[in-house]
């Protein structure tokens, strides 16, 4: 079977966004469009860039302006390169009008006690900003895609109710998102979870091309829900390259599932992803080496076996 046949997934790569802001030493700028070029360079097509927020709220991201305004950031992204940004506020919005970006991204949390610590609003008053958000940027020509927070777990709540996460999923298809991402922050969820949620949300007219899955590895399962959200009918999967990540607002909540552990599995499976893998590992292990961590990755860890590269 030829590449162009094999069964394909789309991998987002939100490292540069979701994988730094967790880091209390402050990256420059240089290495961060370095670590986008890097990226692009292994095929990744989606890569989240930043996020547009106040430095008081996440300093890590006080040069968003500048990674936005970066000349080949700029000329690079377009229709088949997308470069998705963080926008929590109509300011911000305007903020990326002003740089031309052309897709972002909005969220809610489904549960109260995550939402207030994330972002200071009730669930309610959550939604409608990402509403209003996506209303305007869908004015402006920008596309939009959609958060849910805390799919399974709200460290301050307790379990969250699929009722709740399905709210949430069908407010932001209606206010335009072309998907939503479906995140469990903190790294909780177990398959069965996984299979229960999805078969829940599919079952109440969600439709599968609008999901993605966006899976922590708190506990070690990042990897086994994506195959079990893949084997329920989901095609889009969020990562973050060398397994960086976490979330200021979540205690407890360890990295994004490692993007080459997922392009790892996915290749050995026969499942396309348009990704190097070889430029991938040496990537994450750039990363890593640029933050003095070690690599959250095991394929990174390990190397890549010849016989699967």
């Amino acid at each position: 079977m030829t590449v162009q046949n094999l069964p394909t997934v789309r991998i987002v790569e939100v490292g540069p966004r979701d994988g730094l802001q967790n880091i209390r030493d402050y990256i420059p700028t240089s290495t961060k469009l370095e670590l986008i070029r890097r990226l692009k360079e292994t095929g990744l097509g989606t890569i989240e860039l930043t996020s547009i927020v106040s430095p008081r709220i996440i300093p890590q991201f006080a040069d968003s302006r500048d990674v936005l305004g970066d000349e080949w950031v700029r000329r690079m992204g377009g229709k088949d390169l997308r470069f998705p940004v963080l926008v929590p506020t109509v300011r911000a919005l305007d903020i990326a009008v002003q740089y031309g970006v052309k897709e972002i991204a909005v969220f809610v949390s489904a549960t109260e006690g995550f939402s207030r610590a994330n972002i200071n609003c009730s669930v309610e008053q959550g939604i409608e900003r990402a509403r209003n958000i996506a209303s305007l940027a869908l004015k402006s020509n920008i596309a939009v895609r959609g958060y849910v927070s805390c799919l399974f777990l709200d460290p301050y709540d307790g379990p969250t109710q699929p009722a709740s996460v399905l709210r949430c999923v069908k407010e932001l298809l209606d206010a335009g998102c072309h998907e939503v991402s479906l995140g469990d922050t903190l790294g909780v969820a177990s398959s069965s979870n996984v299979r229960s949620l999805i078969s829940f949300l599919f079952d109440n007219d969600i439709p599968r091309e609008k999901l993605a899955g966006h899976f922590h590895d708190t506990y070690g399962q990042a990897a086994a829900n994506v195959w079990e959200a893949y084997n329920c009918g989901l095609r889009v999967f969020d990562s973050s390259i060398a397994g960086l990540g976490g979330c200021p607002f979540a205690p407890g909540a360890k990295g994004n599932v490692a993007t080459e552990d997922l392009v790892y599995m996915f290749h050995n499976a026969g499942i396309n992803t348009g990704v190097d893998l070889s430029k991938l590992v040496d990537t994450g292990v750039w990363i890593s080496e640029q933050l003095t961590k070690t690599t959250g990755s095991r394929a990174g860890i390990g190397g890549v076996a010849s016989e699967f590269n």
